[in-house]
């Protein structure tokens, strides 16, 4: 069960491990009895039907794709008992299941989530991680029950995060983690081997909620450090953005840099100092630092470099400003 890219991702690991002529020899043999997937959504102006990545990847392998719009309801319900799984795997599947769901298959359900519980349970883990400036976050396998995220624990792996990590990039190291991780638990599980679980401790859980388009707005109260977190972790949607007389400006990549922290400045003030001379730049105090803008994509225009905007117009006000 899987949707997005990172599902697919996952996917294709099981399927190079354990089918086709290469594939891993094991006690049990692998069977993939089905994907499931959301349906198809519109996507783009003309709000083309498109299928999943997940489905996109299942059907070029040849498999059968089911894609119920409620996985709770009677018949989707049925049709997995109908299937008799002795294992069914998630990734970002996009839906909760119930607890009749959680019962069907012998061996459980098994969840890759992407953070190390119960550290940032919830909808978009890898986001927070960078917007909150964490140094570390990983990949959490673990046996589901009826809670968000609560299940007992199989195995983790912890993943660093750097200054120049984004949503992107860190998501790229989750999967490639998650992935391995979710191989070699179905290749023991193939093999007859039995596995560890351990329980989550609640007194450690923190949330990481579904992203709201306002949290993409940069607070320049903040430190440039806590800027630049937003900068990198919302990349993509919802984006970190301010506004410029009136027009909202999104920021597309940046960089901390240091300031005189004694001067005329205050937090939102446009350091007029950096737009002078042959390479004019943008840069945005804080109320520790500055954060200079490297690219931007201002309301209604295309995204560009920082500085070729700057060319092209006339005058900056002194300050960005709140919606």
């Amino acid at each position: 069960m899987g949707t997005p890219q990172i599902a697919a991702d996952v996917l294709k690991k099981l399927l190079d491990r354990f089918t086709g002529p290469d594939r891993e020899i094991t006690k049990e043999p692998f069977e993939l009895a089905a994907v499931v997937t959301q349906p198809d959504k519109p996507v783009g102006r003309r709000q083309v039907l498109t299928p999943s990545p997940v489905k996109t990847l299942a059907l070029q392998y040849g498999y059968p794709v089911l894609q119920p719009k409620r996985i709770k309801r009677p018949i989707p319900t049925q049709k997995l008992k109908d299937l008799k799984p002795d294992l069914i795997l998630v990734t970002a599947y996009g839906q909760i299941l119930s607890e009749e769901i959680l019962e069907i298959p012998r061996l459980g359900c098994i969840n890759v989530h992407t953070s190390l519980l119960p550290a940032l349970r919830g909808a978009a883990p890898i986001q927070w991680s960078i917007v909150r400036g964490m140094k570390e976050t990983g990949v959490t396998l673990m046996y589901m029950d009826k809670g968000m995220d609560t299940g007992d624990i199989i195995v983790q792996q912890s993943v660093p995060i750097t200054k120049e990590d984004t949503a992107s990039s860190l998501t790229a190291k989750l999967t490639r983690s998650g992935a391995l991780l979710l191989s070699d638990l179905t290749a023991d599980l193939l093999n007859g081997k039995t596995l560890p679980r351990r329980r989550q401790d609640p007194s450690l859980a923190t949330m990481a909620p579904i992203i709201q388009k306002e949290d993409g707005e940069i607070d320049w109260d903040k430190d440039a450090f806590a800027a630049d977190c937003k900068v990198r972790g919302f990349e993509g949607w919802p984006g970190a953005y301010t506004y410029l007389d009136g027009a909202k400006l999104t920021i597309l990549e940046s960089l901390p840099v240091k300031t005189q922290e004694q001067g005329p400045y205050k937090a939102g003030d446009i350091l007029q100092e950096y737009l002078e001379g042959k390479h004019p730049q943008l840069v945005i105090k804080c109320s520790q630092g500055a954060l200079k803008i490297v690219r931007l994509q201002l309301q209604g225009k295309k995204p560009m470099a920082a500085d070729a905007f700057l060319r092209g117009v006339r005058s900056l006000p002194d300050h960005v400003t709140h919606s």
